[in-house]
């Protein structure tokens, strides 16, 4: 419990930089520029993020798995990584550009696309990087350098609108700078992906990939369900709503950086678990205490979100209050994906998460050309919600299944569940009086 602890402190630091310098970012974007133009940076972000995902091709999470079970040596697998990586980037980058020609109506400038695709192998090496981090357990030096792009996208953010007015170019500058940040401190710490020889390594690509592919194919359905919204608003409405909703929604997603605070460190420990059951129990517990945390930060939010609006993005961003209002349910009940999925990914399980996820994502899809053209943010605030409640419903069936733990167990609180928060106090405590 003790090392627990330690980590969850760390993770914890690192997870408030993120929150901070997001919403920082998201505030500096919204009083420089116009709702329209953070529509136009909602649309211009959206298929790399997708491309992120699905060029990662699931390589963190099968690297952590093959790194935490020693399956083959380090130095084989940073290989194996390297190869797929400048593979991946390249591909990835050309369909991304292709889909941004053929399916985007709201993108002004070439220039601006070249930006937004430029930041996707950045991304990917980070990416990879990651899951050799998280294999180890060097969960403290994953988050020494984990806050580092979105303080970069924030510091580049204000520098570039206010000072320059360089408007959406200066946003999606700051955004590729964030992605370089940590790539070039990689370098410097020599935890870059390159190894020492560049021998073609079949063997580990091919079985690294045949897990990597499950975990891509169910992380590309999970985040379609967060950005399928995004893509049809920018096809069925106009930048004003795209950007309404954008705001809106910034501020709700970061309560899942909440659970985050438990799911790297569940990640990384579930692929070195000796005990899975126990383990699962463990991870319960952490699920009932992030439903609990969340829940009070979004009722919070719910009872505070026009005066929440209106001090981060001010008057023009009113309507996005509404939007808030209507995610925030939603957002809350995901909790139970967010914290228990980081459970079967770490043992090998990706595809719970891809059986969960795909009668939502039909139903989001559904709802969103349904409801979009009558309400715009609104509309697409509506579809996330049913979308995400099916989810849950969804994960914590197929979960409970998969893990032998009845439902009841795993929602159930228990005098015990509070252990691990006197503790954090406990440590806190004794921090401050030294």
């Amino acid at each position: 419990m003790a090392s627990f602890v330690k980590d969850l402190v760390r993770v914890g630091f690192s997870k408030l930089n993120i929150i901070i310098f997001g919403v920082g970012t998201s505030i500096a974007t919204a009083r420089l520029l116009t709702p329209d133009e953070n529509g136009i940076i909602a649309a211009l972000l959206v298929y790399p993020s997708l491309f992120m995902v699905l060029g990662s091709m699931g390589i963190r999470q099968s690297t952590t798995y093959f790194v935490g079970k020693e399956i083959y040596s380090l130095e084989r697998i940073k290989q194996a990584v390297t190869q797929i990586w400048l593979i991946t980037s390249l591909i990835s980058m050309v369909v991304c550009f292709l889909l941004f020609h053929y399916l985007s109506k709201s993108i002004p400038d070439f220039s601006l696309v070249l930006v937004s695709v430029l930041c996707i192998p950045f991304s990917l090496h980070n990416t990879y990087c990651a899951g050799i981090f998280l294999g180890k357990n060097e969960i403290k030096a994953f988050n020494k350098i984990n806050w580092i792009p979105n303080f970069v996208t924030f510091l580049t953010t204000f520098i570039l609108l206010y000072f320059f007015d360089f408007e959406v170019m200066g946003a999606m500058l700051a955004y590729l700078f964030g992605h370089m940040a940590i790539f070039i401190a990689l370098w410097i710490r020599r935890d870059n992906l390159l190894p020492n020889t560049f021998r073609i390594e079949k063997e580990v690509i091919s079985k690294m990939l045949s897990l990597g592919l499950i975990y891509a194919f169910a992380l590309l359905i999970v985040n379609l369900n967060y950005k399928i919204d995004v893509v049809l608003l920018e096809n069925l409405s106009t930048p004003y709503e795209l950007g309404i909703y954008a705001k809106g929604s910034s501020i709700v997603q970061y309560l899942w950086q909440i659970p985050m605070l438990f799911s790297t460190i569940v990640f990384a420990r579930s692929a070195t678990s000796k005990d899975g059951l126990a383990f699962s129990k463990k991870v319960a517990q952490l699920l009932r205490l992030s439903i609990l945390m969340v829940g009070f930060v979004a009722l919070v939010l719910m009872l505070l979100s026009k005066q929440v609006i209106l001090l981060l993005f001010g008057e023009a961003f009113l309507p996005s209050v509404i939007v808030m209002q209507i995610l925030l349910p939603g957002v809350v009940l995901l909790t139970v994906f967010k914290v228990m999925n980081m459970d079967l990914a770490g043992k090998g399980k990706p595809y719970i998460s891809l059986k969960s996820m795909w009668i939502p994502l039909i139903l989001n899809v559904v709802c969103n050309l349904y409801f979009i053209p009558l309400y715009g943010s609104k509309g697409a605030a509506i579809s996330s919600l049913i979308s995400y409640s099916a989810a849950s419903f969804f994960f914590l069936y197929f979960y409970s299944k998969e893990t032998n733990i009845p439902i009841r167990e795993i929602i159930g609180y228990k005098k015990s569940d509070f252990e691990p928060i006197l503790a954090i106090q406990k440590k806190l405590t004794q921090k401050i009086k030294r």
